[in-house]
């Protein structure tokens, strides 16, 4: 008669009524390993691994998180921060008064309390530098605005909507693309009397909102087609909900980069302007205004000349690198 095999128990393989965990859940093996790793790993020590808050970044924290270690945001926020500080308050560093000149210190360089000299009609170059930030920084962040906003509606809504009144926009903005912004600048400014700085700002809105319109209008565009405004859509939601909850939030990010970027244009253009004689005008203290004056004396008391353009330079420099720092933080690709 054949003997009954027994059979052989294994460890590793579960009982009668026991079910095989899936790995990582609770089996045997898993929590052998749990436990040799709790031996292993210090007392106080936490489980490494992205946390909960980790997990859940959304574009925007993820993004200062990225700026806040960027060196390139860091140095231009201060610069820039400095800039609006003394825009708002040039007395802080500048006690006189630029409009005040002394016709026998005409040309004169550097001296004690007057560390740039003066300019032909007499005045104090550092004084007139200082206060000519608020000018040239107002058109940049008002043209800049006015431009993003402008353009940023009329894109969203020409890209959300389509049909005829996108058509429309389109060809509006190639028309305005092409007006040089030079001579649409001496021929529009040119019968302006305003001493004051709205007319630039208006000129430049009206010649720098189709660039930020037609950013707008393919984000728009790309958002749309997204399937989270779709499910939405098929929730029943109506148009302007989908517009502002779902689609601008998430095509409002190029925008942002292109105004960023478009503010320290402005300032240059704002400059270049007044230093054809059409922007800002006396009594208003500029950069332009100052370059303009000095530009014939650059051989004679190039100091007149240096010290503006300098300023110019840096407040460009400053916006355009912090634009580049938020663009690198706002595009997965350039990660």
């Amino acid at each position: 008669m054949p003997e009954r095999s027994e059979p052989v128990y294994d460890p590793l393989e579960p009982g009668e009524g026991e079910a095989i965990a899936p790995t990582g859940q609770g089996g045997p093996m898993d929590l052998a390993l749990d436990e040799a790793e709790s031996l292993d790993r210090p007392s106080g020590d936490a489980p490494t691994g992205p946390g909960p808050q980790e997990r859940a970044r959304s574009l925007w924290s993820d993004a200062w998180h990225q700026l806040r270690r960027n060196p390139v945001f860091i140095v231009s926020s201060l610069m820039i921060l400095f800039l609006v500080v003394i825009a708002i308050w040039p007395q802080l560093i500048a006690s006189g008064d630029p409009l005040q000149c002394d016709l026998s210190k005409s040309q004169q360089g550097s001296a004690p309390g007057h560390p740039f000299g003066y300019d032909t009609q007499g005045c104090d170059v550092y004084t007139r530098t200082v206060h000519g930030a608020r000018a040239s920084i107002t058109v940049g962040v008002c043209a800049t605005l006015g431009a993003a906003l402008l353009g940023s509606v009329l894109g969203g809504l020409a890209g959300f909507f389509g049909g005829w009144g996108d058509a429309l926009l389109s060809r509006a903005a190639d028309i305005f693309f092409g007006i040089p912004v030079v001579l649409g600048g001496l021929v529009f400014l040119s019968v302006v009397t305003s001493t004051t700085v709205w007319p630039v700002v208006g000129f430049i809105v009206l010649l720098g909102w189709p660039q930020i319109a037609r950013i707008g209008r393919g984000s728009v565009i790309t958002a749309k087609h997204n399937d989270y405004v779709q499910a939405a859509r098929a929730l029943g939601a109506g148009n302007g909900r989908m517009l502002l909850r779902h689609v601008a939030p998430n095509a409002i990010a190029p925008v942002i980069v292109v105004a960023t970027i478009a503010l320290g244009t402005y300032i240059a253009l704002e400059a270049t302007l007044s230093f054809l004689g059409v922007g800002l005008r006396p009594p208003t203290v500029s950069w332009g205004i100052d370059i303009s004056n000095a530009a014939p004396q650059i051989r004679n008391a190039p100091h007149m000349l240096l010290y503006p353009a300098g300023a110019l330079s840096l407040t460009v420099l400053a916006f355009i690198m912090l634009g580049d720092a938020v663009r690198d933080a706002l595009d997965p690709k350039l990660r």
